[in-house]
């Protein structure tokens, strides 16, 4: 058992969560800065055309906040049931990687095919983390 070492990958994802969101107020408040919005562009369709050229960190924040979400649920229950295995340890750390690779990939407004790719593995890798926890605990116990 690993006990809490599941926490380092996970403050790594909280770590990476925050530093998009750093990513995207920079960006926002540069962009507000270079150029001042007008009273048209405080409207909702305004301010989406408005702030379209820096969109990009807020939807990859917006990523953030989808399947990641299943990794945030599955700490704790590895945590409960004391099944914090060496391979759940490097999947966590496996995920958290194909996590940033992806927003770094987002960042770069690198191709499309590519960051599908990183993210469809991180799903894969994510989906083995909770098949393992199911029979871990349902099989095995």
């Amino acid at each position: 058992m690993y006990g809490t070492a599941i926490l380092w990958p996970t403050l790594a994802l909280v770590a990476l969560v925050y530093t998009v969101w750093f990513w995207m107020y920079v960006t926002r408040i540069g962009h507000m800065q270079a150029h001042p919005p007008g009273p048209d562009d405080l409207s909702t369709l305004g301010f989406m055309r408005y702030s379209q050229p820096v969109e990009m960190p807020a939807n990859n924040l917006r990523n953030l906040f989808e399947m990641p979400v299943l990794y945030f649920a599955l700490v704790p229950l590895l945590l409960l049931f004391h099944a914090v295995t060496s391979v759940q340890l490097m999947l966590a750390w496996g995920y958290v990687a194909l996590r940033a690779i992806h927003s770094v990939i987002h960042g770069r407004k690198g191709p499309v095919i590519a960051r599908f790719g990183v993210y469809l593995m991180s799903c894969a890798v994510l989906l083995a983390m909770w098949v393992g926890l199911i029979f871990d605990v349902l099989i095995l116990r």
